[in-house]
């Protein structure tokens, strides 16, 4: 007997199929199959046939599907009935899961042991057992279960063959595969490091660096932390040119080889189409011609609430902008992580090393504060070795992130004469004379393509309503829409309505738009963060507000205070990017208005003391 469980499941006979028909069926063998010979009890089973809500016959159901079992497999196979549960026990079969493991182990014993040939025929053996995706015709409870680790096994023994690949010179066959790996798997950092490792040994060094910053923007925007050891040591080997043997040296021992000038090209990937910003890319578009050719500010900025897309938008009109900064294009975060700025020191050291400056191991560690005590000398000097770096360069540089305009000041005394391309949440009014261009959430039309873009159209046509509720629950949030149609990607036997239905609840709504390290409500954290203390208690006092437009006064109500320092808290939230100006009277009082998902974040957070009735500007 053979049993298969890395793909849809299966029992073969002689190399014939046995017919075993429902999902039930098959949950039920895979179960006893992933417990290799251990007992499954009877709550187990029925948790993985029907979730926390198994009908009230379902002892009934699970005998007779046992029974069937039984019947279909023949005397080779045994199912006992061993109290809590069931047992499975087929002595003279053959569990590919269990053939994986054993090449799988052997295979890593084997690199470990630098055997790297014989390393890599055993792990490509024990991939070669898996037939598509695991599981692929049990219920959702037990993929949900069980598919997790399968897949975690799954992707270790690839690194591990790729690993072995590598050692052996394969790095220019491997680039096309280790492409698409990452493009699938954005944030495993080993296979990221791998593929920077390829790319740089068939000679592509500045692709090798595109895609340790894409790898690094993606691991702060949706997990919120830096790169790790492995992708971290990579990009510092690449940058000196010491990552293995360069084009030609495949096969000989990994050797220090001089670094050479960096080219400035570290701008993360670009998507190919960004859905409903077409107007925002040609205004930026000619605004960046405009300040190359001198008629305009040499700064730009993109504004906006956390998850509309400024980074995106920035990227892609850089990229598109190419042919117009032939010296290169930059790109460096001004926040980390946790969406605290960064000290301007590591940003201007970022940019240095961007462009070649030869820093040793550990320099930008000791950089001094820009402005710290007794440091001003200093800090001046490393403002005036990226001056002379830039100096006559048609370079463009993008500087994502930034959240307080003064602490841009040394970079941008840094970049004098270059074209800075600057996001932010904030107006950032001390940029003087930079161009704004403030993004919205996406229109209905535009919201539906990008949803349509990462689920597919024809899924969503055959749930009209249900595709509408969708929207409508998303506000037009870039990122929103990205974090649902992602969930309903990796759900293919969803239907859109259940999706909708877990969003309808305003109380759940922030929890399901949580996916795949893409959290909106951790997107908005650093907005409040950024917030003096009274502003966020008025933030949370105002949840109740609802979404559609209100002016100071009502504001005043709910606050118990003035009109004139209702409107001086609700402009420090404009200016924080939690609310909008959406217009004024015909007295000229402006109008407000939430975004409904910031109103959920609100509502989430804890009660506030009341605000003091002082005006923040006296405080």
């Amino acid at each position: 007997m053979d049993f298969r469980v890395l793909g849809p499941v299966e029992a073969h006979r002689g190399g014939l199929r046995i017919p075993l028909s429902g999902s039930k069926v098959h949950t039920v063998l895979a179960a006893l199959l992933l417990a290799k010979g251990r007992v499954v009890s009877d709550s187990r089973l029925n948790f993985l046939l029907w979730g926390w809500e198994p009908p009230a016959t379902s002892g009934a159901q699970i005998y007779t599907y046992m029974s069937r079992l039984r019947k279909l497999l023949g005397d080779d196979v045994r199912i006992e009935r061993r109290p809590p549960g069931y047992l499975l026990q087929a002595p003279n079969s053959a569990v590919d899961l269990l053939e994986f493991e054993r090449l799988d182990r052997l295979g890593r014993a084997a690199l470990a042991q630098r055997r790297h040939r014989e390393a890599g025929a055993l792990l490509a053996e024990a991939l070669g057992h898996w037939r598509g995706t695991a599981l692929a015709n049990v219920t959702e409870h037990l993929a949900d279960a069980e598919l997790p680790q399968l897949e975690e096994a799954r992707m270790h023994t690839l690194e591990n063959r790729i690993e072995a690949d590598l050692a052996l010179g394969r790095h220019e066959q491997l680039t096309a595969e280790l492409t698409g790996l990452v493009a699938r798997h954005p944030l495993r950092e080993k296979l990221r490091a791998q593929l920077m490792t390829a790319l740089y040994r068939s000679g592509r060094q500045s692709d090798a660096l595109q895609s340790y910053y894409e790898g690094r923007s993606l691991l702060a925007d949706q997990l919120g932390i830096d790169p790790g050891e492995a992708l971290g040591s990579t990009y510092t080997a690449v940058l000196k040119g010491t990552r293995g043997p360069g084009p030609g040296d495949a096969t000989r021992p990994t050797r220090e080889v001089p670094a050479g000038p960096v080219a400035p090209s570290t701008l993360p990937p670009s998507v190919d189409e960004l859905t409903g910003r077409d107007a925002e890319i040609r205004t930026l578009r000619t605004q960046l011609a405009e300040s190359v050719a001198g008629r305009g500010p040499r700064h730009l900025l993109v504004t906006g609430m956390a998850g509309v897309g400024k980074t995106a938008l920035a990227v892609h009109v850089a990229h598109a902008a190419a042919a117009d900064f032939p010296d290169g294009r930059l790109f460096a975060e001004l926040s980390g992580a946790n969406g605290r700025p960064r000290p301007p020191r590591d940003v201007l050291a970022a940019l240095l090393r961007d462009l070649g400056e030869p820093l040793e191991d550990g320099d930008d560690a000791t950089l001094p504060a820009v402005g710290a005590p007794g440091n001003r000398r200093e800090a001046e000097d490393l403002v005036r070795r990226l001056r002379a770096r830039t100096a006559g360069r048609q370079l463009l540089v993008v500087l994502d992130g930034a959240a307080e305009g003064k602490l841009l000041d040394p970079v941008l005394a840094g970049l004098q004469g270059v074209v800075v391309l600057i996001t932010g949440r904030t107006r950032l009014t001390q940029v003087i004379g930079a161009r704004t261009t403030a993004l919205a959430p996406l229109g209905d039309p535009a919201a539906l393509d990008l949803l349509a873009a990462v689920t597919g159209r024809a899924r969503l046509a055959a749930e009209p309503d249900a595709t509408d509720d969708l929207l409508g629950y998303c506000g037009g949030l870039p990122l929103a829409l990205r974090i649902a149609g992602s969930r309903l990607l990796a759900r293919p036997f969803w239907p859109v309505a259940r999706l909708a239905q877990r969003m309808a609840a305003p109380a759940n709504r922030l929890r399901e738009l949580s996916y795949g390290g893409m959290d909106v409500g951790a997107a908005l954290l650093p907005s409040l963060y950024a917030l003096p203390a009274p502003a966020r208690s008025v933030l949370v006092r105002l949840a109740d507000m609802g979404t559609e437009p209100f002016p100071a006064h009502r504001a005043a109500g709910v606050l118990a205070t003035t009109e004139a320092t209702a409107e001086q808290w609700l402009e420090q939230l404009v200016d924080g990017a939690l609310l909008d100006l959406c217009g004024v009277d015909l007295m000229g009082r402006p109008f407000y208005r939430f975004h409904e998902l910031v109103l959920l974040f609100a509502a989430g957070l804890p009660a506030p003391p009341c605000p003091s009735r002082r005006s923040p500007a006296t405080r």
